[in-house]
């Protein structure tokens, strides 16, 4: 295998330079360079990176998510020979500062968010990428890279330092030379595992290893597009999938699994037995693959898949070991999976399990010019792809190597007679109890994990036995922990005695893990002594990134996802956040305080959500994931991204269905006399339950607005006093679907009395297009601006909808209070009492008085409201 650099092995591939090389999603749309854009650009940085005196040798680091940027600037520093170190945009404040002074930078890329957390002292240069102006790719044809630069980069020269997750302590450099990496790529290469014709998909952050050395440095040396989503959330990698038309996807375990689940719960609907439907039919399809060498699964799940990623063919995984029976049901769906097993030290590829002659329970074989072995249980390592040692050689290096310079992997393992790698977890993760036992901390995991009451768990030892900090399910139907106590003693009759748990502490957190996955089994021994303890904090706290799992750390590197994280946090500063915390049960979030909760995240993150996407958040993860979404959806459609919802409600039939049209249709005979005789009944209960005394008149003409104080569920029968039959006809009324449309005879007196279903919950959008509509169409209407029955006698906090609603729809507002109601039909009573009611009716509020502010109207109709209230008291 010959030796080179990475700019010669890019140089050397014969692609044409009008061949598309990287798509990049962005914020501001689709972005794509050809080969020679990408390469020319990257060359012109190198000059100005020698015309600045950064040299061979220098460090260049780069903190920041993946873009455009970040590629250029990382292929403009190998060109120069200087040393990327590319730095999880992440990573803590404690593990930053450690890497600052070990990698010593002389320049630092990073973005404006993300520069705050650097040392004002830092005497780097600091450029944020926000700001960046790359240099225009004006070099000559055949610029990647010229003679002078080529020469000075020598294949035995570091490239990189990558820094380890630091899952035992500090992150250690790890550094790597152009050999180390151009090897393990050329290895790869006689996989043939990608062609040219490829479009391959990276979800995953570009300052590992994996990604950069298979997901970048492969890519473009084989000459393939490199496809990279707008951020690395489910929403964006599925835009990229679809649009990108992505032939390879690149990933991790933890985002095949959370893709299987997605998958799960779409064809099933989270209903049991379509969920043993759909198992029982993946694994007749598993089992046909594996006789007959065909995928029935590829045209029986077709449909499905096509709409996912309708030109995926193949799916790699890394990071850590997929569990195999993923990598079965991915198959069994159509998609070819292939494995591979590798450190950061290694360069990072070890085994392979290459598509087509994969064997998922294994870790595959090793690739070209790799040599492994097994002493003392331990897999060792020789190839080129092999470190020479760490930066500034933090660890012994008799640590490292042994005394024949194989590299100590720290993994258990054993090679079967067919060349095939078997793992059995890492050896300094293995427990030895005192009675001699050595117990594979991962394979308990495993069977903990399988039960679907169980979110994660991790498994250590302490005091000589084993314990277990598990997370439960938050979607269990029941209580979360009494289901998961029952699925830890499920999975413990699946274990052999010796590895039964001596205690287990459950938490609301999320387990500490890499940003690829792996567990952090020391932050994972100090959060179990933290529970036991009770030390583990739970008032109050907004959510700290570092505790959250790897993926819901990547919702926030959406500038949508963020903005709705830090509302949330402000918004219930009061309660402890995570990505579990569910909205209405922990947070106290009432179906119609959607109505602001909407409002706020137009104003704040810059999206609307629709009523199917409010109807699948339950928790503070599926808020962020809706948000991503509809922010994806507004920015394919620059005419709707455009519109306001206040401009939306300007045009309200547009967003009604036939139901809707059907409830604002005049009524027919039947219904009319419907309506008589259900009047007739509202004014019987106030001849026997009510003295009711008016105060005021209602305006000529209309349509109007009537905006009632709402202090009992007797408003509506006591306002039918004031109004005649004449004004009563063209009248509707706004009523809660909880309420007025929970049975079947309910919804056919609210139709008869022409009650809008308002579920500012499900559905505010088309609740406000309702009650739009009706004014449009020149009906009056009822409704209650509070949202909710008063509990005193002061006003209620009124909802934004009606500043919405009239700043779309400008009519005169009569305001109305109600007092003594609360008296005749208390909360929780069904049978009236007798008592007097005093309904006042102030002057409308025309709109030239309130204008066309929203805020502005909202409390323009509420000093009306409080004006009658003020009166009413003053007159008692």
């Amino acid at each position: 295998m010959q030796t080179t650099s990475v700019p010669a092995l890019i140089r050397a591939a014969e692609v044409s330079r009008d061949q598309t090389a990287l798509l990049a999603f962005t914020a501001h749309g689709l972005r794509r360079l050809s080969r020679g854009e990408l390469l020319d650009t990257a060359t012109q940085l190198a000059r100005t990176f020698r015309d600045a005196g950064l040299g061979r040798g220098d460090r260049i680091m780069i903190q920041a998510p993946n873009s455009v940027e970040w590629v250029v600037i990382a292929l403009a520093t190998l060109i120069n020979g200087s040393i990327l170190v590319p730095v999880d945009a992440q990573m803590g404040a404690a593990d930053l500062a450690h890497v600052l002074a070990d990698a010593d930078p002389a320049r630092v890329y990073t973005t404006a968010a993300l520069r705050q957390a650097l040392p004002a002292s830092l005497p780097a240069r600091i450029i944020e990428l926000d700001t960046l102006t790359l240099p225009a790719p004006d070099a000559p044809a055949n610029a990647m890279p010229d003679a002078t630069t080529e020469a000075a980069v020598a294949p035995e020269d570091v490239a990189a330092v990558f820094y380890t997750s630091g899952t035992t302590g500090p992150p250690k450099g790890v550094p790597l030379t152009h050999t180390n990496l151009t090897s393990n790529v050329q290895a790869l290469l006689e996989e043939r595992i990608a062609g040219a014709d490829d479009r391959v998909l990276l979800p995953l952050p570009l300052h590992h290893v994996y990604p950069f050395s298979i997901g970048l440095l492969t890519v473009l040396t084989v000459g393939a597009t490199l496809i990279m989503p707008r951020s690395l959330v489910g929403p964006r990698i599925a835009e990229a999938l679809g649009e990108g038309e992505a032939t390879i996807l690149l990933g991790v375990p933890r985002l095949y699994e959370a893709l299987w689940n997605r998958l799960e719960s779409r064809l099933t609907g989270g209903k049991a037995g379509r969920r043993r439907l759909l198992h029982g039919v993946i694994g007749l399809c598993s089992t046909l693959q594996t006789r007959l060498g065909h995928q029935p699964g590829r045209w029986l799940f077709r449909p499905v898949m096509k709409r996912l990623a309708p030109r995926l063919r193949l799916a790699v995984s890394g990071g850590a070991a997929l569990d195999p029976a993923v990598g079965a049901r991915l198959e069994a769906l159509g998609w070819t999976v292939a494995t591979g097993y590798g450190l950061t030290e290694t360069s990072p590829i070890l085994t392979l399990n290459a598509p087509g002659e994969a064997r998922l329970d294994t870790a595959g074989r090793a690739l070209p010019g790799v040599a492994l072995r097994i002493v003392d249980g331990e897999v060792r390592a020789r190839g080129p792809n092999v470190f020479a040692g760490y930066w500034n050689n933090p660890v012994d290096p008799d640590e490292v190597f042994d005394a024949e310079g194989w590299f100590r992997t720290g993994d258990a393992g054993r090679i079967d007679d067919d060349g095939y790698l078997h793992l059995a977890g890492r050896l300094s993760s293995t427990i030895v109890l005192p009675g001699g036992e050595n117990i594979d901390p991962e394979r308990i995991e495993r069977v903990l994990n399988a039960q679907t009451a169980i979110r994660e768990a991790g498994v250590l030892e302490t005091n000589g036995r084993l314990a277990a900090v598990v997370v439960p399910e938050p979607d269990s139907e029941g209580d979360p922990q009494a289901e998961a106590e029952a699925a830890v003693d499920a999975a413990q009759g699946e274990l052999p005695g010796h590895h039964a748990l001596g205690d287990v502490q459950f938490s609301a957190d999320p387990l500490p893990r890499t940003r690829l996955g792996k567990l952090r089994r020391p932050h994972l021994a100090r959060l179990y002594e933290d529970l036991r303890a009770g030390t583990r904090r739970v008032e109050q706290r907004p959510i700290d990134p570092e505790d959250m799992a790897p993926e819901d750390q990547a919702l926030l590197a959406d500038a949508t996802a963020a903005a709705t994280l830090q509302y949330l946090t402000e918004r219930f500063a009061e309660h402890r956040l995570t990505p579990d915390s569910r909205l209405s049960r922990d947070l106290g979030l009432d179906s119609l305080s959607w109505v602001d909760m909407g409002i706020a995240l137009r104003e704040r993150a810059g999206v609307e959500l629709g009523d199917e996407a409010i109807g699948r958040v339950e928790t503070v993860r599926d808020l962020l994931q809706e948000v991503i979404q509809a922010d994806l959806a507004m920015g394919d459609d620059d005419d709707r991204a455009g519109q306001s919802l206040i401009q939306a409600l300007q045009s309200p039939e547009a967003l009604l269905g036939d139901a809707d049209r059907r409830a604002l249709a005049p009524r027919g005979p039947l219904r009319h006399g419907a309506a008589r005789l259900a009047l007739g009944g509202c004014r019987l209960l106030n001849r026997l339950f009510a003295r009711i005394e008016i105060d005021g008149e209602w305006p000529e003409g209309g349509p109007y607005l009537i905006t009632p104080r709402h202090a009992s569920a007797y408003d509506p029968i006591a306002l039918t006093a004031a109004l005649s039959r004449e004004r009563m006809e063209p009248l509707f009324w706004a009523g809660w679907t909880g309420l007025l449309f929970s049975s079947a005879w309910r919804r056919a007196f609210s139709r008869v009395a022409r009650i809008l279903p308002i579920d500012p919950g499900a559905a505010p959008r088309r609740s406000l297009a309702l009650a739009a509509a009706t004014l449009e169409r020149g009906h009056s209407l009822v409704w209650f601006p509070e949202g909710q029955r008063a509990t005193d006698q002061a006003l209620q906090p009124l909802r934004p909808g009606i500043g919405l609603l009239l700043a779309a729809h400008p009519v005169p507002v009569v305001p109305v209070w109600i007092e003594g109601t609360q008296h005749v039909l208390p909360i929780g009573h069904v049978i009236p009492r007798r008592g007097a009611i005093r309904i006042r009716i102030g002057p409308p509020i025309n709109p030239s008085e309130y204008g066309d502010d929203r805020r502005h109207i909202v409390e323009c109709v509420g000093s009306a409201l409080n004006a009658l209230g003020d009166e009413d008291r003053s007159n008692e």
